[in-house]
C-alpha cells in the first residue's frame, strides 16, 4: 500500500456538511492500490466500558483522474460532533489512518482521530436553492437589441451595419432587452446576467464612471425596474456584474488624484506608486487591471473605500430586486472585502446568488463566507478539450473528476457552467463552424453539475472570435438565423428541466467505451439515471451499454424506443444517445 498518497486533510472538499445533520467525508488514495475503505466514526463521547464506541460505514470509490482514487461516504451526526478515522485494505495489507498517522491496529483511545468538534448550522455552505435549476442567458447590452434610439450615444452605428470594433456603438439598452424577452421565454431562459450596465465610458462598461447610475445609453432606474419586474413575472432571475477591482479613468475621485496627486483626499482610493500619476506609461505608475492605465485599481482595504462599494452592493440590491451578483476579476480582490461583500448582501436577501469570475481553481473563496460559485472556465476547458482538441476519453474522465473533487458537491451544484462568454471567441468559431460539435458541447455542459449557461446569439449560430469579434449585434432576422440549432437548444433546455438526473446530479460516473473517439458516462440522481453516448467519431460507433445498465429497460430519449440492451448501439458520427430508464409499468 502506498501510504504517501493517503490523503485527507479536512479541506472544505473533504468534510463537509450536507445537510444540518449529516456530513461528507472523502480520502483520496493512490489509483488502484486500495480495495475497500471503512470509515470508523463515533461520538467522541460515547463510550462503554471505558472504550470508545465508533460505527463501521464503507467508504464508495467513486471517480479517479489517473493519479488518485476518489472515495466518499455521507453519514448522519445525530449530535454534531464526530471522531473519524479510515480502515484501508489492499489485496494483502491493511491500516488505519488518522489525524496522528499510521497504526497497523485501531487506537483504544479517541485522541488520534481526526476531528469534527461541532457542525455549526450557521457555518454550513448553503448557496440559493433556485440556482442549480437555472438555465441563464449572458446579454452584452451593447449588443443585443436597440430598444430606444432616442438614447443612442453619439455616433451610434446602424445595427449590425459593420463589425464591432474595441470603440464602436450600436445602441443596445434596456428596453431593447424587454422588446425581446419572449425569445428568452421561448428558449425556455430562467436567468440573465447582465455584463455591466453602470455609468462608463467604453462599450464594454467594465470602466465605471459612476457606480450609482445606470449608463445613459441603456436607460435610467425606471426602466431597469420595469425589466426586473417583467422578467420576474416571466419567472426569470436578473443578475448584475458589479466591477469593484478597478474603476474608470473618469471616475470622479481618479480624476481627483490625476489633477491634485499627493494632495488629493482619494489618493489612497487607490495604488500610486509616486506622483503625478502617468496613465500612458506602458506600465503605469500605479496599480491597474493588466497594466490598462484607464482602469486604476482601488483600494478595498481603504474604509472609505470599502464603505462606498458596499453602499452600492446595498442600493442595488435592496432596491431593484436584483437576484445575484457577478464579480469581476474577483481574485484580484481581498477576501477580507469579499467576506463583508457577502455578509452585506446576504443581510438583504440570503437568497442572492455571489458568482466570481474566477478561471482558476477557487478553493479559498468557495468556503461558504465570500462567494457561492465561481466561473467553471474549467469544465469549459475539458469539454473542449475532448470534443474540438481530440483530447482522449481518458484525459477528459481525469480532468473532471479531478475538478469535481475540488470542491464540496454543494459547491458544484451551483458552479456557473459555460462555453463562451464577452471574454472568449464564440462557440461555433471555436469549432470551425462544425454545429454538430456545438451540439455535442452542449448537452456535456447541461449534463454536468451546475447551472448553465448561453452566450446571447450563440442559439441561433452567430459567429465572432476574440474580443471585439465575440460581441457583434444580436441577429434579429429569422431568415439570417441557425433555426436548427435554435430549435435543439430549446430541446436541451426543455430535457434538463425535464430529466431530473441531468437537472440535479448527485454523481457522473465514466464507463469504458474501448474507443478513443466515444466517451460514456452516467449522471445520477436518486434512484434514475441518465447514460451518454458521445462520438466526436468521422464514422458511426457501435457502443456496448456499460454492463452495470444490461439488465435494465432502458429507452432512448430523442424517439421514446425501447432498446435492445444485449445489442451494440449504433451512433452515428458527431452525434450522441441519452438512453433512460423505461418507466415502470402501473
Amino acid at each position: 500500500m502506498i501510504l504517501s498518497a493517503i490523503n485527507h486533510d479536512q479541506a472544505h472538499a473533504e468534510v463537509y456538511s450536507s445537510s444540518d445533520k449529516s456530513v461528507t467525508i472523502r480520502i483520496r488514495t493512490a489509483q488502484d492500490d486500495v480495495q475497500q475503505i471503512t470509515l470508523l466514526h463515533g461520538d467522541p463521547y460515547i463510550w462503554k466500558e471505558g472504550k470508545w464506541q465508533f460505527t463501521r460505514s464503507s467508504m464508495t470509490k467513486i471517480g479517479s483522474d489517473g493519479i488518485h482514487d476518489y472515495w466518499t461516504v455521507t453519514i448522519d451526526l445525530p449530535h454534531s460532533r464526530l471522531r473519524y478515522g479510515f480502515y484501508l485494505q489492499s489485496a494483502d495489507a491493511f491500516i488505519v489512518y488518522t489525524e496522528r498517522g499510521f497504526f497497523q491496529e485501531i487506537p483504544e483511545h479517541v485522541a488520534p482521530f481526526f476531528c469534527l468538534p461541532y457542525l455549526h448550522v450557521e457555518e454550513q455552505f448553503s448557496p440559493p436553492d433556485w440556482v442549480s435549476n437555472t438555465v441563464w442567458y449572458q446579454i452584452f447590452p451593447e449588443r443585443f437589441a436597440n430598444g430606444d434610439p432616442s438614447i443612442n450615444p453619439d455616433n451610434t452605428l446602424a445595427w449590425g451595419s459593420e463589425k464591432p470594433k474595441v470603440n464602436s456603438f450600436f445602441g443596445g439598452d434596456l428596453k431593447g432587452v424587454l422588446d425581446h424577452l419572449d425569445h428568452l421565454v421561448s428558449l425556455g431562459i430562467t436567468g440573465i446576467y447582465f455584463t455591466p450596465i453602470f455609468k462608463a465610458f467604453s462599450n464594454h462598461k467594465y470602466d465605471t464612471i459612476d457606480y450609482m447610475e445606470i449608463d445613459p445609453q441603456f436607460g435610467d432606474h425606471h426602466m431597469l425596474k420595469t425589466l426586473i419586474q417583467a422578467c420576474h413575472e416571466r419567472g426569470i432571475r436578473v443578475m448584475l456584474d458589479a466591477v469593484f477591482n478597478h474603476s474608470g479613468y473618469h471616475f470622479e475621485p481618479f480624476q481627483d488624484v490625476l489633477k491634485n496627486g499627493a494632495q488629493s483626499p482619494y489618493k489612497d482610493w487607490f495604488h500610486p506608486h509616486s506622483f503625478p500619476l502617468r496613465p500612458s506609461d506602458k506600465i503605469p505608475n500605479y496599480e491597474t487591471f493588466a497594466f490598462e492605465g484607464t482602469m486604476p485599481k482601488l483600494n478595498t482595504s481603504n474604509p472609505e473605500v470599502k464603505d462606498y462599494l458596499l453602499q452600492v452592493a446595498r442600493y442595488w440590491t435592496q432596491h431593484f430586486d436584483i437576484d445575484g451578483w457577478r464579480l469581476d476579476v474577483a481574485n484580484e480582490v481581498d477576501h477580507s472585502f469579499w467576506r463583508e461583500f457577502r455578509q452585506t448582501v446576504k443581510a438583504i436577501n440570503p437568497d442572492v446568488y455571489i458568482l466570481g469570475e474566477i478561471w482558476h481553481r477557487a478553493s479559498p473563496w468557495l468556503q461558504g463566507d465570500q462567494f457561492d460559485a465561481v466561473m467553471n472556465y474549467p469544465l469549459t476547458d475539458a469539454i473542449q478539450g475532448f470534443v474540438l482538441n481530440n483530447h482522449s476519453t481518458r484525459s477528459f474522465k481525469e480532468s473532471v473528476t479531478n475538478h469535481l473533487f475540488s470542491y464540496p458537491h454543494t459547491v458544484n451544484h451551483v458552479q456557473f457552467n459555460l462555453l463562451g462568454s464577452h471574454d472568449t471567441a464564440r462557440i461555433l468559431t471555436e469549432s470551425k463552424g462544425n454545429k454538430q460539435h456545438v451540439m455535442l458541447q452542449y448537452l456535456m455542459l447541461f449534463s454536468m453539475p451546475g447551472s448553465p449557461c448561453i452566450y446571447y446569439g450563440d442559439e441561433i449560430g452567430m459567429t465572432g472570435g476574440n474580443d471585439p469579434g465575440c460581441r457583434d449585434c444580436m441577429i434579429w432576422d429569422e431568415d439570417k438565423q441557425d433555426l436548427d440549432l435554435l430549435s435543439f437548444m430549446k430541446t436541451l433546455i426543455l430535457w434538463r428541466k425535464k430529466l431530473q438526473p441531468m437537472g440535479s446530479v448527485d454523481s457522473v460516473q465514466f464507463h469504458e467505451s474501448g474507443d478513443d473517439d466515444v466517451l460514456i458516462y452516467s449522471t445520477h440522481q436518486e434512484n434514475d439515471f441518465l447514460i451518454y453516448l458521445f462520438n466526436r467519431g468521422l464514422t458511426s460507433a457501435q457502443i456496448t451499454v456499460p454492463e452495470h445498465f444490461k439488465n435494465e429497460d432502458l429507452i432512448d430519449i430523442v424517439d421514446n424506443s425501447l432498446l435492445d440492451t444485449q445489442k451494440p448501439l449504433i451512433v452515428s458520427k458527431e452525434s450522441f444517445r441519452i438512453l433512460k430508464k423505461a418507466a415502470d409499468p402501473e
